[in-house]
């Protein structure tokens, strides 16, 4: 197959277009917002721009780079071991509401380690599978040891605790053994082994339990433990067809909960109606298709991995993100892949993006 010489400029496209809708709508989500709490209605969207902006050249340097550099025990254990070090490292800042999510440098930035496991566990387990594809029916020596490392990741980040990013490491680490061929029987034995800590999680833990008690009724508490579902649905049905128009959402002003993070979406359905809700999905989705398609093109079964892990990381993440606002999952902190104002997350998502576009170099 002859080697292209340029990237998919069709999923370059979509990406830029992403990028520039989310900063439009986070300072759209966040104006009103920052110049109540900060004294200046740019300053959440001026410091996503920044993060957008280095993000932008990481994706352009790693798009110039062989990915098949990655292809390296020694690249591939040091960012293991590093991902581990951090996401135990954050156990060791102070806590904020009650979690150790975030490792902060002075007043400086912030960065979630949680978001770093995320293009860590594809690589992990791309460079594991690439050679098992003829041995997926070994249970002991092949799958238990593919999960076994993201098992840590997994286990460490719902320690955190962050329920929600654990299950999209989950669901990632579940999708590349069964693109490896791993049969549905051996997969379901990890799940086995998670439900009587994942039913504590949800069950025992009070907070949690207040939580799922609301998702299934989330009427019974409209001012109280239901505010955040209601005020979501309310956004989301008072935009109709054609929405308020940019920047006319009255659900942002102090009502619906973090309008410019979790609750990005709930935003944009308000003021670009289902119309621009559509759109934003079609995006995703049609991002989705060209990332999958590099996957089933790529003749090297490393890269398959890659871009098939890459592009299934942001769509369970905007899946999960859209069920929440829109009431048909519990609430979870899971951002708006590229939308959600959060620097680390737009930052690595785009770097996995130049990963996913050099791979698009060695396919028709």
């Amino acid at each position: 197959m002859a080697k292209r010489v340029g990237v998919d400029k069709w999923l370059f496209g979509t990406v830029l277009l992403l990028v520039l809708f989310g900063l439009i709508t986070v300072f759209s989500a966040s104006a009103v917002i920052a110049q109540s709490t900060l004294g200046s209605p740019y300053s959440y969207v001026a410091k996503q721009a920044l993060w957008v902006l280095l993000g932008m050249i990481a994706l352009t340097a790693l798009m110039k780079i062989d990915y098949r550099r990655y292809n390296s025990p020694k690249v591939v254990f040091s960012a293991v071991a590093g991902t581990v070090v951090i996401l135990l490292a954050v156990f060791a800042m102070h806590d904020s509401h009650h979690t150790h999510r975030w490792i902060r440098f002075g007043g400086l930035f912030t960065f979630q380690p949680s978001e770093i496991a995320k293009p860590v566990l594809v690589l992990l387990l791309a460079y594991f599978l690439q050679n098992k594809l003829h041995q997926m029916e070994d249970l002991k020596n092949v799958v238990l040891r593919a999960v076994a490392l993201p098992a840590l990741f997994i286990v460490l980040v719902a320690g955190e605790p962050d329920l929600g990013t654990a299950i999209v490491l989950s669901a990632t680490t579940a999708l590349m053994l069964y693109l490896a061929g791993a049969r549905p029987l051996h997969l379901s034995l990890p799940l086995f082994v998670a439900v009587p800590p994942l039913f504590y999680m949800l069950f025992m833990v009070p907070w949690r339990l207040a939580r799922m008690k609301v998702f299934m009724n989330p009427e019974a508490d409209p001012r109280g433990a239901g505010f955040h579902i209601m005020q979501s649905l309310i956004a989301v049905g008072t935009g109709g067809w054609h929405g308020l128009g940019l920047m006319e959402g009255r659900q942002k002003l102090f009502y619906l909960p973090e309008p410019h993070t979790d609750f990005i979406f709930a935003n944009v359905c308000e003021e670009l109606g289902l119309i621009g809700a559509l759109c934003t999905v079609g995006l995703f989705c049609f991002l989705g298709y060209r990332g999958l398609r590099a996957a089933v093109l790529s003749t090297d079964p490393f890269a398959r991995f890659l871009a098939f892990g890459f592009t299934v990381t942001i769509l369970v993440q905007a899946f999960f993100n859209i069920s929440v606002v829109v009431a048909l999952l519990p609430t979870k902190g899971i951002p708006l892949p590229f939308i959600s104002s959060g620097g680390t997350s737009v930052f690595i998502t785009l770097a996995s993006m130049g990963v996913l576009l050099n791979i698009t170099r060695e396919i028709d």
